[in-house]
């Protein structure tokens, strides 16, 4: 099976951790101990992916931030890794200047251009440094792996590259630009990375086209460059043959999906609690706030964060159970070793029982370590149980899902904004958005009306000013109809929910049925995958083989792609991301053919609050 995005990129660092040789192997020798610095791009790619113990065992003794007051320590190799801007460049010839470190190893996280290379050598020759510097590299890791199958391009300078940032009314033509070589770079490092060049289609006419141009155009420079080429056979090894499908698409051509009220476990982590770089911070009682890393090893994670809320309580709480009953287990076989020794009875239940102490002994460690992730997840689903019903989100969930399946509606939508307990104001107009975007023809004296109602619910009507722009840009009314499959099938799913203090028991669940259902990013994966696009969609979709000396988008690949890699320029979210895996899933494996694997990549990932707040900014400069 071929190494993940992510495994490639902790290959990556590990190596430069070691000075830039092959991985250290524990061969009885100490590392060599070292001082990490980093920016804070540099901290954004390590944080997800090498946690502090791993970071010692490489050998780091201390990280610091490369624009933190640091002393001078002699004989220790320091790592830099930060990206080649002009202040951390100043940065490290001040270091130069006050002889901070004895082996200087520089890093870069994106190629620095010949010219501040030079800079940087005069600086060192000035401050007769030369001799320490030990090596420079280009590591091309400019993206934040969060998943196996998922990376965003920016954390805490995500605004510059949000939707806001791309659509506002005050974006010059040189800030686009850099927004789209910043994105460009980003995908670049992604491919240099999976030693792979891709094959790529865009949608026409918006930023997408954009970064696809100019992506193709860096990777055919490269490609010309044979003596430093990234992608030549060594470097791509067994992607020669089996090369990816790059599919990059704009936020614009679907503004319902990323204010979705959501019902899968990890997007509702996300849109509730504020998940960020796999750490989500919680509220305790006494509004202590207590953090959790949502670590990729954790199996309950793994195997429930694309299901259904309800499902993931209904296996927590067995999960307990089963722990409670491994405790009992153990409990049971201490009293037992405790009976009277001289009797021949219990020495001989002794004997029997010493094996299995030993053995209960022994999975001790992983016991208490399930228990942890256990009540982990316990607390996360507490809070997010207590959010649902304070907001009434089931509620709100069921209707959108029957508006965007085009279902027929058992309620009016102005009866849920009326209703005070349905919803902050926010979510009201989260779900009146998606009303509007899939409804096809309301009247101005309609629209009138709704905006009435919201704004007495003490809603913020400038998101709703951008969306009607939008919508009237769009070309909408062709693209919603049959885009999405699905709907639920439900009788008051949250008849009977009860908490309790050490657990949570969900009843009523089986009334809930989630159907499958096709989100219009996952629908034109599936089109593009199996060529089934009719002759309009095609046009609408541009293709670029950096491999081929021209450029034909007449040209349709007959490629069985077993990789595609969906990008999104303006900002991605983690429900598209699990629809995605779910159509993976559910997909036929041709005999002979591999299984498909989708990587979900974005400039930054939303949640729903965040996503409306961008559409207020953009609403409020239309008044």
């Amino acid at each position: 099976m071929t190494s993940s995005i992510r495994d490639k990129q902790i290959a990556a660092l590990k190596q430069m951790l070691n000075l830039n040789s092959p991985e250290y192997k524990d061969n009885g020798s100490e590392p060599v101990w070292k001082v990490l610095i980093y920016d804070r791009r540099g901290q954004d790619i390590l944080s997800p992916l090498i946690p502090i113990k791993e970071l010692r065992e490489c050998g780091v003794t201390l990280h610091l931030s490369i624009h933190s007051e640091r002393d001078p320590i002699p004989d220790v190799a320091a790592i830099y890794f930060c990206m080649p801007d002009q202040d951390n460049l100043d940065r490290i010839a001040q270091d130069f200047q006050n002889n901070v470190y004895e082996k200087y190893y520089l890093n870069f996280i994106s190629a620095i251009c010949r010219q501040k290379l030079e800079d940087l050598a005069s600086s060192a020759l000035q401050t007769e440094n030369v001799s320490h510097v030990h090596k420079i590299y280009d590591q091309y890791l400019n993206f934040i792996s969060l998943e196996d199958e998922l990376f965003i391009l920016s954390n805490q300078n995500a605004q510059s590259v949000s939707y806001y940032a791309l659509n506002r009314a005050d974006a010059k033509d040189t800030d686009v630009e850099v927004m789209m070589d910043d994105t460009v770079d980003g995908l670049y490092s992604v491919f240099v990375t999976l030693g792979t060049l891709p094959i790529i289609r865009s949608a026409r006419g918006n930023a997408a086209e954009m970064v696809a141009e100019k992506l193709d155009k860096k990777l055919r420079e490269n490609l010309r460059d044979t003596r430093n080429s990234l992608f030549s056979s060594e470097n791509s090894g067994i992607y020669n043959f089996q090369r990816p499908l790059l599919v990059v698409l704009d936020r614009n051509i679907d503004m319902a999906t990323p204010l979705h009220h959501t019902w899968t476990y990890q997007a509702l982590v996300h849109d509730v609690l504020k998940l960020n770089l796999n750490r989500v911070t919680v509220a305790q009682e006494q509004k202590k706030l207590k953090t959790f890393d949502l670590d990729p090893k954790d199996s309950f994670w793994i195997t429930h964060k694309g299901s259904p809320f309800p499902t993931v309580a209904e296996s927590i709480q067995s999960e307990l159970e089963h722990l409670k009953n491994s405790e009992e287990e153990v409990k049971q076989l201490k009293e037992s070793m405790g009976l009277d020794g001289e009797s021949d009875v219990a020495l001989a239940m002794m004997s029997d029982n010493t094996a299995k102490l030993t053995s209960a002994v022994n999975s001790l460690p992983q016991l208490l370590e399930k228990k942890r992730l256990i009540d982990m997840h316990t607390d996360l689903a507490t809070s997010i149980l207590s959010v649902i019903k304070s907001r009434r989100l089931d509620l709100l969930f069921e209707f959108e899902e029957k508006v965007m399946s085009q279902a027929s509606l058992d309620k009016q939508i102005l009866d849920i904004i009326n209703d005070t307990e349905a919803g902050t104001p926010e979510d009201k107009m989260r779900l009146f958005i998606i009303y509007y975007i899939y409804t096809h023809s309301i009247s101005d004296s309609d629209i009138d009306m709704y905006s009435s109602a919201l704004e007495k619910q003490g809603c913020d009507l400038s998101p709703l000013k951008y969306i009607k722009r939008w919508k009237m840009f769009s070309n909408i009314t062709t693209t919603t109809t049959n885009q999405y499959g699905g709907g639920t099938k439900s009788v008051n799913m949250f008849e009977k929910l009860l908490s309790h203090t050490s657990s949570f028991v969900m009843e009523g669940v089986k009334n809930l049925v989630v159907k499958r259902h096709t989100f219009p990013v996952t629908r034109i994966v599936d089109e593009l995958l199996e060529n089934k696009q009719s002759s309009s969609t095609s046009d609408e979709f541009r293709y670029f083989d950096p491999k081929q000396l021209r450029n034909s988008d007449g040209f349709k690949s007959k490629n069985n792609f077993s990789e595609v890699i969906v990008f999104i320029v303006g900002g991605g979210n983690y429900i598209e991301y699990q629809n995605l895996l779910e159509y993976v899933r559910n997909k036929a494996v041709s005999p002979g053919l591999p299984q498909l694997k989708i990587v979900y990549g974005s400039t930054v990932v939303n949640n729903a609050p965040e996503f409306l707040e961008q559409l207020s900014l953009l609403g409020q400069e239309l008044q």
